[in-house]
């Protein structure tokens, strides 16, 4: 089975895997894209495991002010290392998580890890941390967070 470079590029920088681990997850399931992106996704997950017990003394403290300036919010998200607080992964997704806190009053931290993406049905905003982990190879979390509103 030949594999397309266009679905090998794609898949991985969807999963943040090497290009021999997706070609062989595409060719494990027949070329079954959405089988492979499954399969890595859970490696990640398994990767961001062994993770957790790391320090993380890093980050960013990130503004979003959502449309006309009636709604904003802040957010502290720790890295290990500032290699990694400024990569473009790391820098999209503190923009995701500080968008997800405008759309619900969260209570803490946990209750903002296990709701839905916003982007993505079925997705919690905890897998999208996972698989920027995945990516970037160090602990991701999220410290804290503040939702301001003018109509509060």
């Amino acid at each position: 089975m030949t594999t397309d470079v266009f679905e090998i590029r794609k898949l991985r920088e969807e999963t943040g895997a090497g290009v021999l681990e997706v070609k062989q997850a595409l060719e494990e399931f027949d070329g079954d894209y959405e089988k492979a992106k499954a399969l890595l996704i859970g490696k990640g997950a398994a990767k961001a495991a062994k993770k957790a017990e790391r320090t993380t003394k890093d980050g960013l403290v990130h503004a979003y002010i959502h449309g006309a300036g009636k709604m904003g919010s802040l957010v502290v998200v720790a890295c290990e290392t500032d290699f990694v607080a400024k990569t473009e992964d790391f820098k999209k997704l503190c923009h995701e998580i500080a968008m997800q806190v405008c759309t619900d009053e969260y209570k803490n931290v946990d209750e903002l890890l296990e709701a839905e993406y916003i982007r993505e049905a079925g997705k919690k905003v905890k897998d999208l941390i996972i698989e920027t982990v995945a990516k970037v190879g160090e602990k991701i979390e999220v410290k804290k967070f503040v939702r301001f509103a003018v109509h509060d």
